[in-house]
């Protein structure tokens, strides 16, 4: 797991924007994996802007979301997909029909799982997968407990997830379950690319990063993948036993340099 340390939120997030970039740069046909959250909008703000400087061209990219909530339509003002429009897609060059979301109010959530996770492997599998993480430990809505094979389902959330997300569906309820990509859906992305600012989430990545792999921390499965990055800010990365030795490989965040 590659860790990489910056001074503040704000360039965490553009060093995230700029390697989802970096990827379309090398790949302009990737399909990237997406995720919303508050922690995201600064790296989709700095993917607007690269797109506007000629350095991120979505023209032949497909995009597929982590999650939706179930019983909420794409044009629910709380929605995922009203975030994504709001956030990223309405302000570059993707085509409409390659943005992939769960329909959130289809009339069978568990069909609409299995069909967004046929569509993805359709689609040749997600180049490289942008993540969160929560602090409880969950990536996607796979709260602790999800199984470490779990695969795209509908998801029982939280109560601690529910009050986390509950300024957006203010004043109303929101909603108890989720359709959510399965932690080995992740996992099989050739690529993986966490962001985590705050340190509102140090304990939790420090648990992601150094403790033992666990369906109570859902986001040790990283662990297990081959080309999984870890970007943090000062805040996030507080509490982790072997920050040293992170800054010595990557100092300021940088790549190695071999020599």
């Amino acid at each position: 797991m590659k860790v990489l340390i910056l001074p503040d939120a704000g360039s965490a997030a553009l060093r995230c924007a700029g390697i989802l970039a970096d990827c379309l740069g090398r790949n302009p046909a990737a399909v990237l994996g997406l995720a919303t959250g508050e922690t995201m909008r600064p790296v989709y703000a700095g993917l607007v802007d690269l797109h506007g400087a000629g350095r991120a061209d979505f023209a032949r990219a497909t995009t597929f979301n982590l999650d939706e909530y179930v019983g909420v339509g794409p044009d629910h003002p709380a929605s995922f997909a009203t975030f994504m429009r709001e956030a990223l897609f309405d302000h570059v060059n993707l085509d409409p029909a390659r943005a992939h979301l769960p329909r959130g109010d289809a009339a069978d959530p568990e069909a609409e799982a299995a069909r967004y996770e046929a569509a993805i492997v359709g689609a040749g599998g997600i180049g490289l997968q942008l993540l969160g993480i929560g602090r409880n430990g969950h990536i996607a809505f796979n709260e602790p407990t999800s199984s470490l094979g779990s695969r795209t389902r509908v998801k029982t959330l939280t109560e601690a997830t529910r009050k986390a997300n509950a300024p957006a569906f203010a004043p109303g309820p929101v909603p108890r379950h989720a359709i959510t990509m399965g932690i080995a859906t992740i996992l099989q992305a050739r690529a993986c690319l966490l962001l985590a600012t705050g340190a509102a989430k140090a304990a939790a990545v420090a648990r992601m990063v150094e403790g033992p792999l666990g369906a109570d921390c859902p986001a040790t499965a990283l662990q297990l993948h081959p080309e999984a990055t870890v970007v943090l800010d000062e805040a996030a990365a507080q509490d982790l036993h072997l920050r040293d030795y992170y800054e010595t490989v990557h100092p300021g965040g940088a790549e190695v340099q071999l020599r």
